[in-house]
Parts: structure tokens; C-alpha cells; sequence
């Protein structure tokens, strides 16, 4: 029974992309070079076990199409661009996947029960959100990551991220469930005896999910922007590349005064395209869940 309620599930949520890709340009567009990037991320599974060594190729190399290892050339301290990139690109996407998943999820739990308690719940959750939001992210994430630095892997990089990103989530569904709260059709099921949590996941959550899933996006590039941020000023996982790392160490060695143009366009394209999927998926979903925006369709 449990696994035809999850078939049932994943069908539905096939379902609702493909009426998404049907209606929406936007999010066709976006979704595309999403999962074209995501693809050349994927590509990471078949590098060779010497695309960590350094100097294992000529330094400093231009593109060349002899071999897939120098289609983007070689940087300068001898690895292949491409292989780089393409590790890069896969513990980007981990750690915005991370911090998407636990900061709109927190924010989503914090925001539903201030919203719908009141009270002193609502005071309490809202001291601590607003606690949040009054610390300035930049600082405590530079400590965050001094303090953890020992343990500091792509994971905890996410939980990092994420301690910064889930009070802003919290305060606009928390409003949002305040006004939902106020409908006729919360107060008949109140009426009705329905509990607060069958209130929470059956009456007020369906209203929330479009809203859920656009922060989600919008979290995902906030979370990629933060780790490059964090990577530039020396402070993310160095021995580690992401697009971050990538950046930190093209302007380490001097590329662009050096005019090493192949080892710097490939991360900052990949970035450039990352946020425009992501952003247009967003929009994208937002034009189909908001009726208003869908003109009537």
C-alpha cells in the first residue's frame, strides 16, 4: 500500500511538470539548460582518476580538441578545465540542494505554526526569526565556517548557508498563513472538529506549496551566490571544487592578467546559465500556480 501511495505520488508529480512544460515557455526554457548543465555536472561519474593530479598535463594549456581532458585546456597548475568544471558544477548543485532543503523547509514548519497558534507561539517563534534576521549573514557565516573549519565538508557548507537563509522563508509564510487563517473555509473546518495539524497539511499547506516551491529555486541560487562569495574570500572547501573554488583560484594564480581566458569563462558562464534556468523556472512556476498570472488559463 505504501508503495502504490508513492508511485501514486511520483505520478502526480510527473504529471504536474509536464502540464507546467505544456503551459509555461519560461520554465521549458529554463528547465532545459538547467538539465543540460546538470548533465555536463553528471559527466563528473566517468573523469579519470588522474583529473586531481597536479601537473599531470601541460600548464597553462589553450583549448585543443586532441582528447575531451583539453577541450576547455589546461589551468596552471595542470589540471583539465573540463573535469574541473564538471565536479565543480555537481558540489555547486549539492550544497544549494542542502541549503534549499533545510532553510525553506525550516522556514515553512516555523512560518505554518506562528501563523496558525497565535499567541505566544507566535511572539516566541517570531523573537527568534527576527534574532535571525537582526545578525548580519556575511559575519556569522565567516565565524560558522572558522569554527567548523576541521569538519567542514559540502554538507556542513549547506547547514552554514542555510542558518542565514530560513528566517526570511519563515516571516513571508507566516504572513501568508495569517491571511489564509482569516478564510471561511479555515473557520468551518475549525468548526468541524478537523485538528490544527490536519488544518496545517490538508486546508492551508496546498495554498503555501506554489510559494514553497518558487522559495525552494530562489533559496538554490541564493545558496550558489553564498558559497561563491565564501569561496573568493578564501573561506569554502579548497580542496574541493566548486564553482566557488574555481573562481578563488583563477584569481589566485592571476588568470585574467595573464589572459587565461579559457580557464575563466567556462565557471562563469556555468554560473551566468545556472542563475538563468533557475530563475526562469521560478518564474515559470509562478506563472502557472498564480491564477492571476496565468490570465484565466
Amino acid at each position: 500500500m505504501t508503495l502504490q501511495k508513492a508511485l501514486s505520488k511520483s505520478l502526480r508529480i510527473f504529471g504536474i511538470l509536464k502540464r507546467v512544460l505544456k503551459f509555461s515557455k519560461k520554465f521549458r526554457i529554463g528547465f532545459i539548460l538547467f538539465l543540460a548543465i546538470l548533465a555536463l555536472g553528471l559527466a563528473s561519474n566517468f573523469s579519470p582518476p588522474y583529473y586531481s593530479y597536479l601537473y599531470y598535463l601541460p600548464t597553462g594549456m589553450q583549448p585543443k580538441f586532441e582528447s575531451i581532458d583539453l577541450i576547455f585546456g589546461t589551468t596552471a597548475d595542470g589540471r583539465s578545465v573540463f573535469w574541473v568544471l564538471t565536479h565543480a558544477i555537481m558540489n555547486s548543485l549539492i550544497i544549494a540542494f542542502v541549503t534549499a532543503m533545510i532553510a525553506c523547509h525550516i522556514g515553512l514548519v516555523f512560518g505554518l505554526i506562528a501563523g496558525m497558534k497565535g499567541g505566544a507561539v507566535d511572539k516566541t517563534v517570531m523573537f527568534i526569526t527576527d534574532a535571525f534576521i537582526a545578525i548580519p549573514g556575511l559575519p556569522l557565516t565567516i565565524m560558522l565556517v572558522m569554527i567548523l573549519k576541521p569538519i567542514v565538508n559540502l554538507i556542513i557548507i549547506g547547514i552554514i548557508i542555510s542558518i542565514i537563509s530560513w528566517p526570511w522563508s519563515s516571516r513571508m509564510i507566516r504572513a501568508m498563513a495569517l491571511s489564509i487563517k482569516e478564510k471561511d473555509f479555515i473557520t468551518s473546518a475549525q468548526l468541524s472538529g478537523m485538528s490544527t495539524l490536519k488544518i496545517i497539511f490538508l486546508e492551508i499547506f496546498p495554498h503555501i506549496l506554489g510559494f514553497h516551491l518558487t522559495n525552494i529555486i530562489n533559496t538554490m541560487l541564493g545558496a550558489i551566490g553564498a558559497e561563491v562569495g565564501l569561496a573568493f574570500l578564501g573561506l569554502s572547501i579548497l580542496e574541493i571544487d566548486t564553482l566557488g573554488t574555481m573562481i578563488y583560484w583563477i584569481q589566485r594564480y592571476g588568470a585574467m592578467l595573464r589572459n587565461m581566458w579559457w580557464w575563466v569563462l567556462p565557471p562563469v558562464m556555468t554560473l551566468i546559465f545556472l542563475f538563468i534556468a533557475l530563475y526562469l523556472i521560478s518564474a515559470g512556476l509562478q506563472e502557472y500556480l498564480n491564477p492571476r498570472l496565468r490570465g484565466g488559463r
